[in-house]
C-alpha cells in the first residue's frame, strides 16, 4: 500500500471514529411534560427598543416559576405600546412552558391587553404572533426563603451598563418586582426593608445610589397568602 493511500486510510477512519463519538455524546432532550402545558400570561416590558417577556408566577405547580425573556420584536406599535402604555400583559394560546424552561426560540400566538388581562384590561391586539428569542433568567418557586423584612434580587446583564433587577419571591406574604438600573457603582442586591410586603417607593429608594432606574413591574396580588 502506498504513502498516500495510508494516510487516506487513516483519515477516513479518524472521521468515522468522530462522528460515532459525536452521535455518543449528543444528548435528545427529553419529551416535553404535559403537566406544563396551558395558557400562561405574561407582562411585556421594555428596555429601549427591547422588549422583555417575563412570566406571571404562582406558588401553585406547575406555574411556580420566575422566567424573562426577550422577544425579537419588529413590529414599531408593539414597542412603542410596551414603552408608552403603562402595564401591559399578554394572554397566550395555550403552549408547552417547558419548553421556555429549555431555553428554545418559540413563536407564541397572544392577545395582547392595556392593563392587566384579567383585571378589566383592554385587549388591543389580537392573536398577535411574538418571537421568543432568548432566555434571560429562570426560576423555580421551591424551597423559598421565608417571609421578612430582607430582600434579594438576582441581577441579569443587558449590555451597556444596563442590569435587569428580580425580586427573588418568597414564601407568602411577598412580592413580584422587576426593575432596570444604569448601573454606575456597585449595587447591593441584599438588604432590609420595613415590612414583607414594602412599598414600591421604598424599594426603588434602596436603589437609589446605583444610578439611574427604570420601574418595570411590581404585583403583590397572589403572593399574600
Amino acid at each position: 500500500m502506498s504513502l498516500l493511500c495510508k494516510h487516506l486510510t487513516l483519515g477516513l477512519l479518524f472521521l468515522l471514529s468522530t462522528q460515532v463519538f459525536a452521535k455518543k455524546d449528543s444528548k435528545e432532550l427529553p419529551p416535553l411534560d404535559p403537566k406544563f402545558m396551558g395558557v400562561h400570561p405574561m407582562v411585556l416590558v421594555n428596555n429601549g427598543p427591547d422588549i422583555l417577556a417575563s412570566y406571571l408566577p404562582s406558588y401553585q405547580v406547575p406555574k411556580n416559576h420566575q422566567l424573562v425573556y426577550k422577544l425579537k420584536v419588529k413590529n414599531v406599535a408593539l414597542v412603542q405600546l410596551v414603552r408608552d402604555g403603562g402595564l401591559i400583559t399578554i394572554e397566550p394560546k395555550p403552549f408547552n412552558l417547558q419548553r421556555l424552561m429549555r431555553g428554545e426560540s418559540m413563536t407564541v400566538t397572544a392577545d395582547v391587553y392595556m392593563g392587566h388581562f384579567q383585571r378589566d384590561g383592554m385587549l388591543t391586539y389580537k392573536s398577535m404572533a411574538l418571537d421568543f428569542d432568548r432566555k434571560l433568567y429562570w426560576r423555580t418557586l421551591t424551597e423559598l426563603a421565608p417571609s421578612g423584612k430582607t430582600r434579594e434580587y438576582d441581577a441579569v446583564d443587558l449590555g451597556k451598563n444596563h442590569k435587569l433587577l428580580i425580586h427573588k419571591i418568597q414564601k407568602a406574604p411577598s412580592f413580584d418586582h422587576l426593575l432596570i438600573i444604569d448601573e454606575v457603582a456597585s449595587c447591593l442586591l441584599k438588604f432590609n426593608t420595613s415590612s414583607a410586603i414594602p412599598k414600591e417607593s421604598e424599594l426603588h429608594y434602596k436603589f437609589f445610589h446605583c444610578g439611574t432606574i427604570k420601574p418595570l413591574y411590581y404585583e403583590t396580588e397572589g403572593f399574600s397568602y
